[in-house]
């Protein structure tokens, strides 16, 4: 028998919880006859979550404008509990869907409990194991697994850390990062505006294209020197690439590039940048050079060669599978991995290993289990 229609309220606040969570949104929007999808906004970031939810052609229906200036974090997880109070007081909902580790969500998750709710939870299972690194989020995420029903871990990795905490088995899901899917659901317009963002800005977009950004603060002092002094050199070599850089706007990291780079033609030094516009750039680079966690993720789905400037990293996933290497602030590494592929084509530098953060199928495998626990239920 067909489930009946549920209502599923997804609850967020933040810009990175809006492009993790928009695939599975844009999934379940697929079935209107099997679910009612409701999107409640708690504008823990205000702009920047409901400008990106534009990107992806979504609207909030609910929106409860929690932040204030200069709040703690009390005053923060008491307005949205108590907001999330009347959400569902006023709306039937079937099950919760949050995402990450945020303020937000952990009081979705809390909410919904106490409304005897299922809590389904996208990203689960990420650990630090230190209740102070990442602070709040370490503890929002392993109180969150406490009262979720549904986990939908990102890697093995992940799930191995939720059977740690006696989570039953068949409530684990590997699904692969959302991540990876968000980069294509974005609607096209979004990316047209990109496109039409680059040609006003004046930078050419072609098969020479090198994306570089650096705004760790353990490249700061004489790393980034380093840094620039291998950038340097290959923007002196390879004077027919030109060289995108969004540079962060810490005075530690931005005087130090403009002095050095500005002066050069074949160098774009932009602002940072919003979320499509940087998808745009991975998708047409032919390099890219990073100390970004999210880029490290995200640019193997486009098959581009990633060079990581830094000495470790807790995404070791990717270089297992060779999709990126680390380089650290070595000048000499980071010269001679670059030549080998700006010296090649575009097309003989492209990476073949598939993405070893998911396929791009995570919110697909999010909606068939969400189906199949409500049929299992009779629901």
């Amino acid at each position: 028998m067909p489930m009946s229609k549920k209502n599923i309220l997804f609850i967020f606040g933040t810009r990175p919880e809006v492009i993790k969570l928009a695939p599975v949104i844009l999934e379940l929007k697929k079935y209107p006859d099997r679910y009612k999808v409701i999107l409640c906004n708690t504008e823990q970031q205000k702009e920047l979550s409901n400008q990106t939810l534009s990107y992806f052609n979504l609207k909030a229906d609910i929106n409860l404008d929690c932040m204030r200036p200069n709040q703690s974090l009390l005053e923060v997880q008491s307005r949205i509990l108590t907001s999330l109070d009347s959400v569902f007081k006023t709306n039937v909902i079937d099950a919760t869907i949050v995402q990450g580790d945020t303020m937000t969500v952990l009081c979705g998750a809390l909410a919904s409990f106490y409304s005897k709710i299922p809590v389904f939870h996208v990203e689960a299972g990420l650990r630090s194991y230190d209740i102070y690194e990442p602070f709040p989020e370490e503890v929002m995420r392993q109180m969150t697994s406490r009262v979720a029903e549904l986990h939908f871990a990102p890697t093995e990795k992940s799930k191995k850390a939720l059977l740690k905490e006696d989570i039953l088995d068949n409530k684990i899901h590997v699904t692969g990062n959302t991540v990876i899917d968000a980069l294509f659901c974005l609607s096209g317009q979004t990316m047209e505006m990109a496109k039409d963002f680059y040609k006003e800005q004046g930078v050419p977009i072609d098969d020479k294209l090198v994306l570089i950004t650096a705004h760790r603060r353990e490249n700061h002092g004489e790393r980034i020197d380093r840094i620039l002094d291998a950038v340097e050199f290959l923007v002196n070599n390879y004077k027919d690439h030109k060289f995108v850089i969004p540079v962060h706007p810490n005075p530690n990291v931005k005087d130090k590039i403009y002095n050095r780079l500005e002066s050069y033609s074949n160098v774009y030094l932009m602002k940072p940048l919003d979320y499509p516009y940087l998808v745009y750039l991975m998708k047409n680079a032919k390099l890219i050079l990073t100390d970004s966690g999210g880029i490290q993720e995200e640019a193997p789905s486009f098959g581009c060669p990633t060079l990581v400037m830094r000495y470790e990293t807790e995404r070791q996933e990717g270089i297992d599978a060779g999709v990126s290497v680390l380089v650290g602030a070595e000048y000499g590494k980071i010269i001679s991995l670059s030549s080998e592929i700006l010296s090649k084509s575009r097309e003989a530098s492209r990476l073949q290993a598939q993405n070893p953060y998911g396929a791009g199928n995570a919110a697909e495998l999010i909606e068939h289990i969400i189906r199949h626990y409500f049929d299992a239920k009779g629901l």
